[in-house]
C-alpha cells in the first residue's frame, strides 16, 4: 500500500428494505442519501443496493448501503446532525426500511488519492461480534486476524481498512470492522469472505460480510 493521508473516520450504514416496497420509493430514498455528498463535512460518501450479504449470526439479508468517509469525528456528528441528513433518514429511510445497522472506525490506512472511491469499485465489508466478556487480548488476537487476512488477499485490493467501532448504539454488538476495496469484481470474489475461522471461531459470536459496488451516477428517473 502507498503512503496514507491523514487518519479518517469510515462510516458504513446497512438498511434492510420492508419486502414489497415501491422501487420508486427506494431509489428516493438512495438518491437522497447519494445528495448529502454535497455536505461541507463529507469527504466520500456513496449509497446503493448491496450486491451479496453473508451472516452467520444475523436474519437480516441487509438490501442496501452507505459508505462515507470524514476527516475527524467532529465531521462525522455533523454529518449525521445535518438537517437534510435527518430529513432523508425520517422521511425517505425510515419509512421504508425493516433494519439499520452503523459502524464507525478510524483509520490511516487510506492511500493519498484514494479517500474518494471511484463508480464501480467493488468493496468488501466484514462485521464481527466478539464473545459476550471477551477482553482486550480478545479483541487484539481478532484485530490481528482480520489483518492477517488482508494482507492475504492484497494482491487483488486496492486498499484496505479496519479497526474498532467506536459508534455502539446502533451496531448491535459488532465491534470489529474491515473495508476492503477491490481492484475489479472478480478479485473480490475470489478473496475469502473474512479472516480464517479457524483464527477466530473461539472469540467470535457472528460475522456479517457484505459485498458492495460504488454505484454510477443515475440519471433523473432511473429507478434502481
Amino acid at each position: 500500500m502507498s503512503s496514507s493521508p491523514e487518519q479518517i473516520i469510515e462510516h458504513v450504514v446497512l438498511f434492510k428494505v420492508k419486502d414489497g416496497t415501491d422501487p420508486s420509493r427506494v431509489n428516493a430514498m438512495v438518491d437522497g442519501l447519494n445528495a448529502l455528498i454535497s455536505l461541507d463535512s463529507v469527504l466520500h460518501l456513496a449509497a446503493g443496493l448491496v450486491l451479496r450479504t453473508r451472516s452467520s449470526s444475523s436474519p437480516s439479508t441487509f438490501t442496501i448501503m452507505l459508505h462515507g468517509r470524514y476527516r475527524t469525528k467532529d465531521d462525522l456528528a455533523a454529518y449525521a446532525h445535518h438537517q437534510d441528513h435527518m430529513r432523508v433518514v425520517k422521511e425517505l429511510g425510515s419509512p421504508i426500511c425493516e433494519d439499520i445497522m452503523a459502524v464507525d472506525w478510524v483509520t490511516d490506512r487510506v492511500p493519498v488519492g484514494a479517500v474518494a472511491l471511484l463508480p464501480g469499485s467493488p468493496i468488501r465489508v466484514s462485521l464481527l461480534k466478539l464473545k459476550e466478556g471477551s477482553g482486550e487480548e480478545a479483541k487484539g488476537e481478532v484485530l490481528s486476524a482480520v489483518a492477517e487476512g488482508i494482507r492475504d488477499g492484497l494482491g487483488g485490493m486496492e486498499h484496505a481498512t479496519w479497526g474498532e467501532n467506536f459508534s455502539p448504539s446502533r451496531s448491535k454488538g459488532f465491534s470489529i470492522a474491515s473495508l476492503a476495496v477491490f481492484k475489479g469484481i472478480e478479485e473480490m470474489e475470489a478473496a475469502a469472505a473474512g479472516p480464517r475461522q479457524e483464527k477466530v471461531e473461539k472469540y467470535v459470536d457472528g460475522m456479517i460480510t457484505v459485498d458492495y459496488a460504488v454505484p454510477h451516477p443515475q440519471p433523473a428517473g432511473l429507478s434502481l
